[in-house]
């Protein structure tokens, strides 16, 4: 018998997680779940964000240095984010025409507001909190923050990776512009570092069906209140279909510029995707992503070692576009009026709102409480606000975390090709010229 590669063990796991968190719900046995299964899931998140940092610095900095010239780094660079940020504004324009056409927020009866807001209030008001302290030191805290005080204080939490991306892309600069010879001895260390944590993903990939059954099994057996999520499938499937038409954008790109069939694509990259779906962690279903697109997608380790850490931190167009929606959605469903100027602050906002977001599961909640209030939203308004989409925000971060890995992969393809760093002699309908640029290189 053929062996399963490892999408379809993931997909297996995903499965009868879900059937087996019925099943524990049904039998009344959710404590047994979250005592006894949860914690590999948890287990192997924590794995995955032990190397996230490490993979990070080694990386990068393999992939400036093997550079070689300070002119390819600006090349591949200013393409990268250039392209990110397009996607992004791509991602919350679609947003905001579907919400506006739907307008999910027209369905929300003022007793579901009621009963969302007396269930999650507690909730919401930490994230209040936290968004509004974060504003309040100024609009362009995300740059200031940007910049570490103390990289070690920075490398030890992974929320702070814009941080330690900075950080290792100044050494990695630095070390293209001081002699070969005086930097040959650094360059080497990183190289064999590069080398080992792959290895540690390698070893870690073992355990993903597993913690994957996991992590649904809990995530099912910990969902309450089903009549809520009838009364927000309006909205849900707002989100969705904002997120299924970027995913198509993204199979554009990759059909018309790229020259792949998508079934390759989703072939080589869905692993990935379905580790994002199951940990919400941009951050922590990096190191897969990065395996995937230069192992299964031809795309050269100069281009991933670069593009995909930093697209774990700055892009973020599923979350975005989540942004978007539901920040209309709660100003619709509380009678908050937008005028066309409000809806282009949340353009903007949103899009420095998802370049200084964690990686990780749930930041996009804060991050939209930093747009609600940009437009004006009345704190006890918000709060309400939030709590409403709060029963559904799990399962979306799931989906939006899908779509931030989708993209994370096709600016790599993306950037590869326009420097000529991308080759899969399989693929059968490669253009011809293409293939005969990327072979030269």
């Amino acid at each position: 018998m053929k062996k399963l590669g490892l999408h379809w063990k993931i997909l297996i796991g995903m499965v009868l997680g879900l059937i087996a968190g019925l099943a524990f719900s049904s039998m009344g046995a959710s404590q047994f779940v979250l005592d006894w299964i949860k914690p590999f899931g948890t287990v192997f998140i924590k794995l995955l964000k032990l190397i996230a940092i490490p993979l990070i610095i080694a990386s990068l900095i393999k992939g400036i240095s093997d550079l070689k010239d300070i002119s390819k780094f600006s090349k591949i660079g200013l393409r990268t984010v250039a392209i990110y940020i397009f996607t992004t504004i791509i991602a919350i324009s679609i947003g905001l025409v579907l919400v506006n056409i739907v307008q999910p927020g027209e369905s929300i009866s003022a007793e579901t507001v009621e009963q969302l807001s007396q269930a999650y209030n507690t909730d919401a008001v930490k994230r209040v909190d936290s968004a509004i302290s974060q504003k309040s030191k100024g609009p362009l805290q995300f740059f200031e923050d940007m910049i570490p005080d103390n990289i070690f204080a920075a490398a030890s939490d992974n929320r702070n990776m814009l941080q330690v991306i900075f950080f290792t892309i100044l050494l990695g600069i630095s070390l293209l512009l001081v002699k070969e010879a005086e930097a040959k001895p650094l360059k080497s260390f990183f190289d064999s570092l590069n080398e080992v944590i792959m290895k540690m993903i390698d070893l870690i990939m073992l355990m993903a069906p597993y913690a994957v059954f996991a992590l649904l099994a809990s995530l099912i057996v910990s969902t309450t209140s089903p009549d809520i999520f009838v009364a927000l499938a309006q909205y849900a499937g707002t989100v969705a279909a904002g997120l299924l038409i970027m995913l198509g954008v993204y199979t554009s790109v990759v059909y018309f510029y790229i020259k792949m069939k998508p079934g390759k694509f989703f072939k080589g990259i869905s692993p990935a995707q379905l580790l994002a779906f199951s940990t919400s962690s941009s951050a922590a279903t990096l190191p897969v992503t990065m395996e995937r697109v230069e192992e299964h997608l031809g795309v050269d380790k100069e281009v991933t070692s670069f593009v995909c850490p930093v697209g774990a931190t700055i892009n973020m167009d599923g979350t975005s576009l989540y942004q978007a929606v539901a920040a209309v959605f709660i100003c619709q469903a509380l009678n908050f009026e937008l005028t066309l100027t409000d809806q282009l602050s949340i353009v903007l906002t949103a899009l420095l709102a998802s370049i200084g977001s964690a990686a990780v599961p749930g930041a996009g909640m804060v991050m939209l409480v930093i747009v609600l209030d940009t437009i004006g939203v009345p704190k006890e308004t918000l709060m309400v606000g939030l709590a409403l989409i709060f029963a559904v925000d799990r399962p979306l971060d799931m989906l939006r975390t899908v779509i931030n890995v989708t993209g994370d992969a096709t600016v790599a393809m993306m950037v590869g090709k326009s420097i000529g760093k991308i080759s899969d002699p399989n693929v059968k309908n490669w253009d011809d010229n293409y293939k005969q640029t990327t072979t030269s290189n």
